[in-house]
């Protein structure tokens, strides 16, 4: 059984001015980076960091952090989605984080998630059994070229909510 995501958070992702507005309100140094949603669908998701004054280091290049903005947040729009409005609640939690740098990253990088299928069977599997899962969600960074700048992997726990 394929679940498809809740249709107010698909709307929020594709309009512009109400994404910009969440980063703004909550995820401000996401805002302020300047990350774009590329694309978005029920398992692969593209965010893009831009090379600006904002975001680079003293070395000309992409500062590690903006870049793990990038890849968490190409993994976490999935998880986000899978959890958004769900019955039991799910909480999502970073767990893990592992990274590997190939290139310096001297443009615009953009990070590209393709697992929301094993994100939405771990909430399901989560919901359905009551136990916490774990995701290790892959994101690819790469430049204008298509070459690989990073490579992330993010672990993303998964846990229904009780209440106290």
């Amino acid at each position: 059984m394929t679940e498809q995501y809740h249709p107010g958070f698909l709307r929020l992702l594709r309009n512009p001015v109400k994404f910009r507005l969440y980063l703004l309100t909550q995820l401000p140094s996401a805002y302020f980076a300047g990350l774009r949603i590329v694309e978005v669908d029920e398992v692969r998701c593209s965010v893009a960091v831009p090379f600006k004054w904002f975001t680079r280091n003293p070395f000309r290049s992409t500062y590690f952090a903006c870049l793990s903005m990038a890849a968490e947040m190409s993994t976490g729009i999935l998880a986000m989605a899978a959890v958004y409005r769900r019955k039991p609640p799910i909480s999502m939690l970073v767990v893990g984080l592992e990274a590997s740098f190939h290139k310096k990253a001297t443009g615009r990088t953009t990070f590209v998630c393709v697992d929301g299928s094993a994100i939405k069977e771990a909430v399901s599997a989560c919901i359905a059994t009551g136990e916490a899962r774990q995701v290790r969600a892959r994101s690819v960074g790469t430049n204008s070229n298509g070459e690989i700048v990073a490579e992330f992997f993010i672990t993303w726990s998964f846990k229904v909510r009780t209440r106290l």
